[in-house]
């Protein structure tokens, strides 16, 4: 029960880190790869899983809020919009690769909706980024004297 517990605290720790929140998911995957009772490949699949359904939340967000951009609750302003449009009409989807970024990958999935990238292209190139920072963090974790 107490490994069902520990995969369900990283897939939420995951998925809440990919959308708006405030939130981190690497700290916990590197806690669960110390403490050695877990599959590393579960653990990366688990976390990969959570945090790419986040960012598809964020993608959704973008696709079907972006309609009341006018009313008052809006949480972005019309000026960051437009900022945040041009920035994606520039470097287009393969912005998308810098997903995994703190502070701006979060927003550029969001944009990427607003944006109307399709879903299968957006998966396929947040996939990749997501999965590669968590290969890559796992890699020094294990790697580390």
């Amino acid at each position: 029960m107490l490994s069902l517990s520990a995969y369900l605290g990283l897939f939420l720790s995951a998925f809440g880190a990919a959308t708006l929140l405030p939130l981190q998911s690497e700290a916990l995957l590197v806690l669960l790869m110390f403490n050695g009772q877990h599959a590393l490949w579960a653990l990366l699949l688990v976390a990969n899983v959570g945090n790419i359904m986040g960012s598809v939340v964020n993608w959704l967000l973008g696709r079907y809020l972006e309609r009341y951009r006018d009313a008052r609750w809006f949480p972005v302003s019309e000026h960051r919009l437009q900022q945040a449009q041009r920035g994606y009409a520039r470097y287009g989807r393969w912005s998308l690769l810098l997903s995994w970024l703190p502070v701006v990958g979060d927003p550029l999935t969001l944009v990427a909706g607003v944006m109307r990238e399709p879903l299968w292209r957006f998966l396929i190139l947040v996939t990749l980024a997501k999965s590669g920072r968590y290969i890559v963090l796992a890699f020094i974790t294990l790697h580390w004297p």
